[in-house]
């Protein structure tokens, strides 16, 4: 079937313009997006379906809004399905809230709304002189939006409604200080610990698989020891670098640029200068700037009467600190390096020539030209090189635009083979071997790119061997790709294998005889306390670990105290290792300064708060009858720029 449609691309599209153009006659546009709003019901709320297009829509304002904070994000992140399902939560968590506002009667008012209004910054500054609010400019400022004012108030009208069962919760008094305080210092609380550590690797020895058990776990643990799919690809890539390479540039083309930018390219005009400066800031008394400019003015006369004790006179008057030494030279200076009164004289004089009084934010000053530096101009062969680099960059973004398109339709027209496109188009076909489905750490250019390898490895690419979509990578970079081979995930043989296998067998049952041993000693010290062999006591706290593992320093911190010494043991997992830990005091922290105190309360109180809202949107969700019915993503990207909350 995809085969007759991409082979007879122009038949199907005239059949397809049979049938949508009386459709659209019949049923009209409104008609299409009523049937789309009926689509797919991915969550329900109070009975309420939730549509995959207000979804949609959801989550392109959220990544809107992130976009517009943070220009810099990567979209990926944004358009991972972690960030869509927050959306989606997101979305179900107001759906929730109206129903409990509505539930209970709320309303947000005129009263309130105007208020809300009144507050918002961005209609504020709408407001002229006399307070009154600018209606054009109202009007102008949401139409750019899609909105009319009567829609923005109502939307404004129904996030204040969604607000309101919330904000009791987050308003509520949330504990008084002695119980936020005795809650604190439990928390940051000090305790005496002694610790054994039981690690594998002490057990390393005693672990001497033989033939059979290696077999044995080799048969047990295929998954273990599989090699992932790869396969050897080919693409080829459409950016600014390789249509510059193709671009045809004639020699007239370049001595046109070259009449244009020559005295750009052969240099600026530099001039060196000397200078007295007499300081006189802005803020400096009336009286006291009259004064400098009196000082500068009598510097002036003194050498413009003498032009060759300038550097004297500098060095003996000028205030600049950083020049008066060299009787106020300043070296050569190219446009752009001075202040900008300072740069117009400078530029105006001729070499030896003095100028008048200059202002700046300095101060005055009396400027002489020494000497000028007038770029000679290059040849057009001495810059053809500089102009055709220059030309072929500017040229590029506007011809990939034209060729985007070109590469976008070969590729899928002709989808057996990139030859097609890189011929007409003049791109290089690339090669790269056992490529798998996900980028390995570290990975770089193309071929790690998560949006190309998830088309690279669809079931069509595999089977059919046809050129993925031309998918844009980066801005004016577009990349089709196509597996010329594909190994399949396959169980190594055991002789590959087999010290692979033998040093899994040796960790895992090393993990194991470590696990063994530390529960015993633990038995064993608990009854007879005198036998136990700890390190050196150490004090630690949730804000000083002294190296504790955390899952180590979590199980001290939350260990029934009730009788001392206490006795715990923590398996680390991961063939971490097992440790012990005695109990011998619980001490109380040390006081905080009050400032850091006041601090930690008021983390608290937003702790709490945020603990106490989200439960209240859980039971919400149990009353209202919440179901979201899409799955929610395992693995991939994750991404906090999105949140739920």
């Amino acid at each position: 079937m995809f085969d007759f449609v991409r082979k007879h691309t122009k038949i199907m599209m005239f059949m397809m313009f049979l049938l949508i153009i009386p459709a659209f006659v019949l049923v009209g546009i409104n008609g299409f997006r009523s049937i789309n709003g009926a689509g797919e019901t991915v969550a329900k709320v109070a009975g309420t379906s939730i549509k995959r297009e207000e979804w949609e829509a959801t989550h392109k304002s959220q990544v809107d809004r992130v976009r517009a904070s943070n220009p810099q994000v990567d979209v990926k992140l944004l358009d991972s399905p972690e960030a869509r399902y927050i959306s989606l939560e997101r979305l179900v968590r107001d759906h929730v809230l109206q129903a409990a506002a509505q539930d209970a009667h709320l309303f947000a008012t005129d009263a309130s709304v105007a208020r809300e209004l009144q507050q918002n910054p961005t209609i504020a500054g709408l407001r002229g002189p006399d307070g009154r609010l600018d209606m054009e400019r109202y009007r102008a400022l949401l139409a750019a939006q899609g909105m009319t004012p009567e829609t923005f108030e109502a939307r404004v009208r129904q996030e204040m409604t969604m607000r309101m069962p919330e904000r009791a919760v987050l308003t509520a008094e949330v504990a008084p200080t002695r119980l936020v305080d005795v809650t604190l210092n439990a928390f940051f609380g000090r305790r005496e610990v002694e610790l054994a550590h039981f690690v594998p690797t002490a057990f390393r020895a005693q672990v001497n698989p033989d033939a059979s058990a290696i077999e044995a776990f080799y048969k047990a643990n295929p998954g273990m020891f599989q090699a992932p799919e790869t396969a050897n690809v080919e693409y080829a890539v459409l950016d600014l670098d390789s249509i510059k390479k193709t671009l045809a540039i004639s020699d007239a083309d370049l001595k046109s640029y070259y009449d244009q930018n020559a005295a750009r390219l052969s240099g600026a005009e530099e001039r060196r200068a000397s200078h007295i400066l007499i300081n006189a800031p802005k803020d400096m008394p009336a009286a006291e700037r009259q004064k400098a400019q009196e000082k500068a003015e009598a510097l002036l006369a003194q050498v413009r009467k003498d032009p060759a004790s300038f550097a004297d006179v500098a060095k003996k008057n000028s205030q600049d600190p950083g020049s008066a030494a060299a009787g106020g030279d300043l070296n050569f200076f190219g446009r752009g390096a001075m202040v900008k009164p300072f740069e117009d004289a400078a530029f105006k004089l001729e070499k030896g020539q003095i100028s008048d009084i200059v202002v700046s934010d300095f101060g005055f000053h009396i400027i002489k030209v020494t000497d000028i530096h007038q770029p000679k101009q290059k040849s057009f062969e001495e810059l053809k090189t500089t102009l055709d680099t220059e030309l072929r960059a500017q040229l590029a973004p506007r011809k990939y635009a034209e060729l985007a398109e070109t590469f976008t339709n070969t590729v899928y027209e002709q989808a057996d083979s990139l030859k097609p496109a890189a011929d007409k188009l003049k791109l290089d076909i690339q090669t790269a071997t056992q490529v798998q489905r996900q980028a390995q750490p570290g990975a770089t250019g193309v071929l790690a790119n998560a949006k190309l390898l998830t088309a690279l490895f669809s079931a069509d690419s595999i089977e059919k061997k046809r050129n993925t979509e031309a998918i844009e990578i980066a801005a004016n970079k577009m990349v089709a790709a196509r597996i010329t081979q594909y190994t399949p995930a396959h169980l190594l043989p055991l002789d590959t294998v087999r010290n692979t296998v033998r040093d899994r067998i040796i960790e895992a049952q090393s993990a194991a005889l470590a696990l063994k041993d530390g529960t015993a000693k633990l038995a064993e010290w608990k009854a007879h306390p005198e036998n136990a062999k700890l390190e050196a006591a150490k004090t630690i706290s949730r804000d000083k670990a002294e190296g504790l593992a955390p899952a180590v320093l979590n199980a001290v911190m939350r260990a029934d105290t009730a009788s001392l010494p206490a006795w715990i043991g923590v398996d680390l997992g991961q063939n971490q290792g097992y440790v012990v830990a005695r109990i011998n005091k619980v001490l109380d922290r040390a006081a905080p300064a009050k400032d850091v105190a006041q601090q930690e309360r008021n983390q608290y109180a937003q702790w709490l708060a945020a603990a106490q809202d989200r439960a209240y949107i859980e039971n919400l969700k149990v009353r209202f009858k919440a179901q979201i019915k899409v799955e929610k993503p395992i693995a991939g990207v994750k991404t906090s720029l999105i949140t739920a909350e």
